[in-house]
């Protein structure tokens, strides 16, 4: 705008000037033709700096906030942080069939779950899951707090990864995936609790990619169960991590496919050097196979899983029977609609198979889930239970409630 005004001034003045021979101007009427322009001109550089002072004021607003929040530096930080968590309520009035047994009538806030990721760049990520088991932790309380997960994770090429830390061992169904909003039922099933001790967690170094289309592998080097003395269910021989023994290791192997829609088939394998981890006479060595089929066409869905446990004879001066340990499941499903879904599951497990006498257990469950949303759940279920003699016998109903986000 100023260059334009001093143009027109300066033709102005030449235009002045050539016509001079017609009608050449005073000197008064020159003085107020420069007076008019100089105030023009005044005028359009006050009006430049109004326009320039406003224009530092707003970058100095935007500065300010930036410094307030620090975009600068953290804003590509907390798009990659990720929040997450999931959380289940449980009423269990279960009556007790045993002569002199007691029932079993609680309300629990079964699980309180935050879950922590972090990307640092395309390849390398954090992953973590911290929870808070029955409402209360400390002292004399029921409650337990627990890091199940904490590892950082590794693409080191396009289609494999290595992860190093604590991480959810890769077997069964429910152990990597247990969030109450992708399963039926109030409880866990009883197979992948008694056989697989799920929620199942090691310290150490895995190996995960993807061989072909729809057919991935997962290999597992990790600290081991240790069961104590007197003690021969697998599931008591979870240490969680917590300055955990670590005389002998266990190593975890997995193939899945997934390469039909809706269809996952998988068998894993792990081999335990010393169910004692050194605390036993002698070494007590142990293998699990593990097999499952997940199947979802339309609204119908069904799950099946056989694991077992082949442990060395010298457990069996702890309990007859416990050098095998079994069990199988199958659970048909229907989804009505998206909010409604029934299923039953017929469950059977032994820790004592391995010889003749009866120690098997066996469970039904009948029920319904209730999705307010994707990933909230009401949930309800009738369950019976047939035991071996003089064992607690638990007949009932559960009633509860799940989220995840």
């Amino acid at each position: 705008m100023l260059k334009k005004s001093l143009l027109a001034l300066s033709l102005g003045l030449i235009a002045l000037n050539t016509s001079a021979a017609e009608k050449a101007p005073t000197n008064a009427e020159l003085w107020k033709i420069i007076k008019e322009q100089q105030a023009e001109l005044d005028a359009l550089k006050s009006q430049q700096q109004e326009t320039a002072k406003k224009a530092d004021a707003t970058d100095a607003k935007v500065e300010s906030t930036a410094a307030a929040l620090d975009l600068s530096s953290t804003a590509s930080n907390q798009n990659k942080t990720v929040i997450g968590g999931y959380g289940e309520l449980h009423l269990n009035r279960w009556d007790n069939d045993k002569p002199g047994g007691s029932d079993k009538k609680e309300m629990d806030f079964h699980r309180f779950v935050l879950l922590f990721s972090h990307e640092f760049s395309d390849t390398v990520r954090f992953f973590s899951e911290f929870e808070l088991e029955h409402g209360v932790a400390g002292e004399g309380k029921k409650g337990e707090v627990e890091l199940e997960q904490a590892y950082v994770e590794w693409d080191y090429s396009a289609k494999h990864s290595l992860k190093s830390g604590v991480f959810l061992v890769p077997v069964g169904i429910i152990n990597e995936t247990h969030e109450p909003d992708t399963f039926y039922g109030v409880e866990r099933n009883s197979v992948e609790n008694k056989i697989i001790p799920s929620t199942w967690w090691e310290g150490g170094v895995a190996f995960s990619g993807e061989l072909a289309q729809g057919l991935s592998y997962d290999f597992a080097a990790h600290s081991g169960l240790a069961l104590a003395t007197g003690k021969f269910q697998v599931r008591d021989g979870r240490q969680k991590v917590s300055e955990a023994k670590a005389d002998s290791f266990a190593y975890t192997s997995r193939l899945k496919y997934t390469a039909i829609p809706g269809l996952e088939l998988a068998a894993s394998v792990q081999l335990q050097e010393d169910f004692t981890q050194g605390a036993g006479a002698t070494e007590i060595g142990a293998t699990l196979f593990e097999a499952h089929a997940v199947y979802q066409t339309g609204p119908f869905g069904l799950r099946a899983l056989y694991a077992q446990w082949n442990i060395d004879d010298a457990i069996n001066t702890v309990a007859s029977g416990a050098d095998k340990q079994s069990g199988w499941y199958i659970e048909p499903s229907l989804r009505l609609n998206e909010q409604w879904g029934i299923f039953t599951r017929y469950n059977e497990w032994d820790n004592q198979a391995g010889d003749s006498a009866d120690s098997n257990y066996s469970e039904w469950n009948l029920g319904a889930n209730f999705w307010l949303s994707e990933t909230t759940v009401f949930k309800f279920d009738l369950m019976r239970q047939e035991v071996p003699a003089g064992k607690d016998e638990y007949a009932g109903f559960n009633l509860g409630v799940g989220y995840s986000f």
